[in-house]
């Protein structure tokens, strides 16, 4: 894709309704765009005379949002794993499947497999259907190499996406993310490897913007997830982790001393993990397509990381085993009904604080003053539809990167 043959997006976007953080709307708005930047947000009855003679946009009426981010996605893979679905329909769970040679590893062997150019060709519209329904900024995370060549061939195909489709993408390196067949029964081999060769390599390559740990009893410990942390902040890069999952590790109170970003997941999150996320400032991704995929009963501790004031974002979790998801709409209607989340939580979810979890809140994840224009235009009446339409995509315009991505 030539993103750069898009048209800009410079002029005066008008007869706009703009929803505000706490899910409200502000009637008879207008936002100026000068060289991709947001140059002026207000009334257009107070419009500065500078910007009259705009070029411009009409919004026909248009509830208007900051772009949608999705913070936590795997969408550089080879193969696909349908058989595993039809595994656990027949009651098969998730450690069953892993511990049989599937989950994790079955991707592995495929990524292994497909060239840089295979994986680029599949993702591409993966990403692509994120893109139609809104989304300006994505997070991508490697782990299905888990070896050098073939992490920095995921992140290269990542580095790449980015690039052509003219969207911010936050690479992710997740190499500790399932022992590889030649490490069997020597996590600590792999775990020295990933530290002392891959991530290093990796990172001084450009290839790297945060590190993540799958730390889980089928996965990765405590002292080894903390071994990794220590390697990416000797390399000053910040770490997030997919914790309590399935269990609960202790593994948010360690990514909270690192000061992480995120914790994902966190089924199984203790007072203890949300009280140390909450001092650190670490946002707790919920990932309701996983959690719908596995068929889990067991609920985030959503009330207690809203009593905490823990921020809350929402994700896709894209990834071809356990939420074979491209609708990050779809996964604000599930974390509603699934979780119970409101409509404002929701809608913060998929912006302001999915833009906290990738560390790029100061850019993305609302409508401010000199940052880039990445906003969407949605033919609806109220922000409450967009988390309650599932199936289809009320997009009527969407900036990106100051050029106009769809109209």
């Amino acid at each position: 894709m030539d993103f750069s043959a898009l048209p800009g997006a410079d002029g005066l976007w008008h007869n706009l309704r703009l929803m505000q953080t706490d899910g409200s709307v502000l009637p008879g708005m207008c936002l100026v765009v000068r060289e991709g930047k947001l140059a002026w947000i207000g009334l257009e009855a107070i419009l500065p005379i500078e910007h009259a003679e705009l070029p411009r946009h009409d919004g026909q009426g248009s509830l208007a949002t900051a772009g949608l981010v999705d913070c936590h996605t795997h969408l550089v893979y080879g193969g696909q794993r349908a058989n595993e679905f039809a595994m656990r329909l027949e009651g098969a769970d998730y450690e069953t499947i892993a511990r049989s040679g599937g989950g994790i590893v079955s991707t592995v062997r495929a990524t292994r497999a497909a060239s840089e150019d295979e994986l680029y060709a599949s993702a591409a519209p993966r990403l692509q259907a994120l893109l139609d329904e809104g989304v300006c900024a994505v997070e991508i995370k490697s782990g299905y190499g888990l070896a050098l060549e073939h992490e920095r061939k995921q992140l290269r195909v990542v580095r790449r996406l980015g690039l052509d489709y003219g969207v911010t993408v936050r690479a992710t390196f997740l190499g500790a993310h399932a022992l590889p067949p030649e490490y069997t029964d020597r996590s600590g081999g792999y775990i020295d490897l990933v530290c002392e060769e891959m991530l290093p390599a990796l990172a001084a390559e450009g290839l790297v913007d945060a590190v993540d740990v799958f730390c889980e009893r089928i996965a990765f410990s405590l002292a080894e997830t903390e071994q990794v942390f220590r390697t990416a902040q000797s390399l000053g890069l910040p770490v997030k982790l997919h914790a309590e999952q399935l269990s609960d590790m202790d593994g948010a109170a360690l990514a909270a001393r690192y000061r992480a970003l995120s914790c994902d997941h966190i089924e199984h999150l203790s007072q203890q993990g949300i009280d140390a996320m909450k001092a650190a400032g670490t946002v707790a991704v919920l990932l309701p397509g996983a959690y719908y995929a596995l068929r889990d009963t067991h609920l985030p501790p959503i009330a207690a990381l809203r009593a905490a004031g823990v921020p809350m974002a929402v994700s896709t979790d894209h990834n071809p085993g356990t939420s074979p998801a491209l609708s990050l709409l779809l996964m604000a209607n599930m974390a509603c009904t699934l979780f119970r989340l409101t409509v404002p939580e929701v809608l913060a979810g998929i912006t302001l604080h999915a833009a906290r979890a990738l560390g790029i809140a100061d850019t993305h994840g609302a409508l401010h003053l000199g940052r880039p224009a990445n906003f969407v235009l949605w033919s609806l009446q109220e922000p409450s539809e967009l988390a309650y339409w599932f199936g289809q995509r009320p997009v009527h315009a969407i900036v990106r990167q100051g050029r106009i991505a769809t109209s």
